[in-house]
């Protein structure tokens, strides 16, 4: 959500720069407002649009998630903690939610409280003033006061306005009430709540208001002529209703940058091909949309082991007293969890089914299909099963199809030559894997000071996550690295470094880079701090 958020407020600020620098000025008033609505709604479509095509254009980065490397001993949770904690209703983990969060969506609460408020003021308003009709128009006077606006089909005029003056103004009003400006306004209230936070929608609306009364004084001064209409302008400063979705006729701030923009000669043809800036930034933006992954942070937010919900069960057979408790959790935790799914492996020649937890943007093996598992108490998970392995119609389950993008998120097995070790190599494609990654966790615990927490002062268990690729020439390249303290991303950074040259990736008979991600856990125990 975050990442969605960041790249909204990207895409606005390039629009408004855009616009501030080149369009601002000029008296295409229209096509001005079709680009800053347009570019403000767009800000919100364009981060969900992917094109293949441009995927296409970039080469594959193949991704490969290595097991997590354990160095030392770890203290795991047991599952006879699993089942004490489910027999006490207590969930072992439970999405936690972010202090940003909480601020984010108070604010929204308190936003969508102010909207409500203006539209109960607006309504009062209409509601507590004598009201007649013009045509489609509803006219509202409002005692005791000078303003005058318009919210869609009704314009409010103060009596306090002279009989003179009230044609011009009406006029001027009903160009906003024809042109569905108040729609304009509305839209960015909607902004104004969803990002109320961000001062790009408070421009955009800003902006947006401006135009609307060049538009209308564009179309008034033609219907009144520039003498008598500059002198409406300048009789008198009204009083208006702070009311920010609703098009006021005066207001002190824009009087002189409404009169220096109809004295403005109007802007040549040839300056139209300014809206031509918009291309390459909505063009930028779709390619970043189309080619960047969100990263994901996949730590657990307790450091729970995802391997104690793993179990094995023979098919048709009764599940052990010891297994259940396995299931129980496994269960429980999925269910509570939505950022995890689980992996059904069948292997039919065995008769066995293989159940794991993965978080759900790990990418999932092809050939295999979502299915929807549904508990008795109404709560749900995401399952993913090699059905074309086994006949699925023995599972009572809800099956959901799912079409794997392979362009999107290569996973292990669609790279037919991975890398590997020169001692790996002739092995079947699951033992390479294994080979391959019992290498890499060999030589991470052989070299890796672990002594370095402990002079450092921390204690208890310390989570590495490492990234790094192996290019084309087999050698490690790009590596990057993040851990509680800077120190330890250094050593985990050396390490990998150090690591022996690979024999390179291939796909489609091409060698290929390939990035790799490896989880390195340790513990740092009282035992250990005594003994240094």
């Amino acid at each position: 959500m975050l990442h969605y958020i960041l790249q909204i407020i990207a895409f606005q600020v390039v629009s408004l720069l855009v616009y501030d620098l080149f369009l601002k000025r000029e008296t295409f008033f229209n096509y001005n407002r079709i680009y800053l609505m347009g570019t403000a709604v767009l800000s919100f479509v364009l981060p969900f649009i992917k094109l293949e095509t441009i995927k296409s254009v970039v080469p594959e980065d193949f991704v490969v998630v290595l097991p997590e490397v354990i160095i030392g001993k770890i203290t795991p949770i047991t599952k006879l903690d699993a089942q004490i904690a489910m027999q006490s209703g207590v969930v072992l983990e439970e999405p936690s939610i972010l202090l940003w969060q909480i601020i984010f969506f108070t604010g929204t609460i308190v936003s969508t409280v102010f909207f409500l408020f203006k539209i109960l003021k607006l309504y009062r308003l209409k509601s507590n003033n004598p009201k007649r009709w013009q045509g489609d128009v509803l006219i509202v006077k409002l005692l005791k006061s000078s303003a005058a606006f318009s919210f869609f089909n009704t314009v409010f005029l103060g009596e306090k306005i002279s009989e003179n003056e009230q044609p011009t103004i009406l006029k001027h009003e009903l160009v906003h009430v024809k042109q569905w400006h108040s729609l304009d306004l509305l839209v960015c209230e909607v902004m104004r709540i969803i990002l109320w936070f961000n001062p790009l929608v408070y421009m955009y609306q800003s902006r947006i208001k401006v135009l609307h009364e060049y538009i209308a004084d564009d179309i008034a001064v033609k219907q009144n002529g520039e003498k008598s209409y500059y002198q409406e302008l300048l009789n008198q400063v009204f009083e208006t209703q702070n009311l920010s979705f609703t098009n006021t006729f005066f207001k002190s701030s824009l009087i002189k940058k409404r009169i220096v923009m109809l004295q403005k000669s109007k802007s040549k043809h040839i300056k139209l091909l300014k809206y031509a800036f918009l291309i390459p930034v909505i063009f930028g933006m779709l390619f970043y949309t189309s080619c960047v992954e969100e990263i994901v942070d996949k730590q657990d937010v307790q450091e729970l082991n995802l391997d104690e919900f793993s179990y094995s069960m023979i098919m048709d057979s009764k599940m052990s007293d010891e297994t259940k408790v396995i299931h129980d959790s496994y269960e429980e935790f999925l269910k509570s969890n939505k950022d995890y799914v689980s992996w059904a492996i069948i292997d039919k020649e065995k008769k066995i089914v293989n159940y794991t937890v993965h978080h759900k943007n790990e990418a999932v093996p092809e050939g295999y299909t979502e299915a929807t598992i549904s508990a008795p108490d109404g709560r749900s998970y995401i399952s993913y099963m090699n059905f074309n392995y086994f006949d699925s119609n023995s599972f009572d389950i809800i099956k959901e199809e799912k079409i794997y993008d392979q362009k999107s998120e290569v996973p292990y097995a669609v790279i037919e030559n991975p890398p590997t070790f020169e001692e790996c190599k002739d092995l079947p494609f699951t033992e390479k894997k294994k080979c391959t990654s019992n290498k890499v966790a060999m030589f991470v615990n052989k070299n890796f000071n672990t002594d370095l927490a402990i002079q450092l002062g921390l204690a208890g268990r310390q989570r590495i996550s490492v990234g790094f690729k192996i290019g084309t020439d087999g050698k490690v390249h790009s590596v990057i690295s993040r851990a509680p303290h800077p120190e330890l991303e250094d050593e985990a950074k050396r390490v990998i470094n150090m690591l022996p040259d690979f024999i390179p990736g291939e796909k489609d008979g091409k060698k290929v880079d390939v990035t790799y991600g490896l989880p390195i856990v340790f513990q740092v125990g009282s035992d250990s701090k005594k003994k240094n």
